[in-house]
């Protein structure tokens, strides 16, 4: 997640407190924890294919056109 999008879901966060005025939960528009969403699933994604072979640009390009 870019920080541009992290200080823009943060400043639309809402917190609710104990009577403490600790955090116990957060609340965030529906759009915004969708986003999270997918940024986490974006980065499931990417762990799991960490270990699989690279094609440089120019193979993938010769495929492409094959």
């Amino acid at each position: 997640m870019n920080i541009q999008k992290k200080e823009k879901i943060v400043g639309k966060a809402q917190y609710l407190v104990d009577e403490t005025g600790q955090k116990t939960a957060v609340v965030l528009p529906v759009k915004e924890y969708e986003e999270l969403l997918e940024d986490i699933h974006d980065l499931a994604v990417i762990a799991e294919r960490k270990d699989e072979p690279t094609v440089d640009f120019e193979e993938l390009k010769k495929r492409l056109k094959s």
